[in-house]
């Protein structure tokens, strides 16, 4: 086993506020930070002064940095004896490749500790003043991803409406560009007045959101000039939605110093 070690943190939605302790300590203790471009501008305040941070980024219908060039970086940087933060916007194991790069440190004998992060999807609800499960209304959530990996890996809308027609919510994660793909599908099996919103930036000061019903989907994006990051929410529990926002007070948000 290698005296190297990379530590996978998940920088949550973005306002640095809602880091964990923890994340603050890995990110404070780092030598080199390797950060997603999802990431907040105020995360990285916590940084020494000395490291070294690397921007790598990784966002959906954008030129990215390759994923095989991230992962024998944070190698190499381990091997030197670095203290080594992978720095990811919400939880390193919700949709962050997290489990890709853990798989292959571990293979070369490299230590890896993940922290987590509140995922986006979490956020985005909160932010409307709605739970993702209300006993009244969902039974549990899904949270998948309208961004497939590979020809056949495309999702089936219609058995996913189909579980969320059984008392489930669908939290889909990049899915702004195959709204209208996304929408047909989930008309399969749910009727066109089930509730939805679409978040972009949750939890920032730059936060955006839509309300209105699947039926007018991607209407409503295109109307809103919504795009990614966005987290869209489906299902019975966002009927809520108006009442806890009248009760809800604004989030202040801190800047960056």
């Amino acid at each position: 086993m290698s005296s190297g070690r990379v530590t996978l943190v998940g920088a949550g939605p973005g306002d640095p506020e809602l880091l964990t302790l923890k994340a603050v300590r890995a990110i404070r203790a780092a030598t080199v930070l390797l950060v997603d471009d999802l990431v907040g501008d105020g995360v990285l305040r916590f940084a020494r002064r000395s490291a070294r941070i690397v921007h790598v980024g990784k966002r959906g219908g954008c030129a990215s940095t390759p994923q095989a060039f991230i992962e024998k970086l944070m190698a190499a940087e381990a091997m030197k004896g670095e203290r080594v933060v992978r720095l990811k916007g919400g939880d390193p194991f919700v949709f962050g490749r997290g489990g890709e790069e853990a798989e292959h440190l571990r293979a070369q004998g490299i230590d890896v500790e993940v922290v987590n992060g509140i995922t986006a999807g979490l956020a985005a609800a909160t932010s409307l003043g709605v739970p993702l499960t209300h006993r009244d209304h969902a039974h549990g959530v899904m949270l998948v991803t309208g961004h497939a990996r590979g020809d056949n890996a495309a999702l089936h809308w219609p058995t996913l409406a189909a579980a969320a027609a059984q008392g489930l919510t669908l939290v889909v994660y990049m899915g702004v560009t195959t709204v209208r793909e996304l929408q047909h599908g989930l008309l399969g099996a749910l009727p066109g007045g089930t509730p939805v919103a679409v978040v972009q930036h949750a939890s920032l000061p730059t936060q955006r959101q839509a309300t209105g019903t699947l039926g007018g989907l991607a209407e409503l994006v295109h109307a809103h000039g919504l795009a990614s990051p966005a987290i869209i929410v489906v299902g019975d529990v966002l009927r809520g939605l108006h009442h806890a926002a009248a009760q809800a007070q604004p989030m202040k948000h801190e800047r960056s110093a």
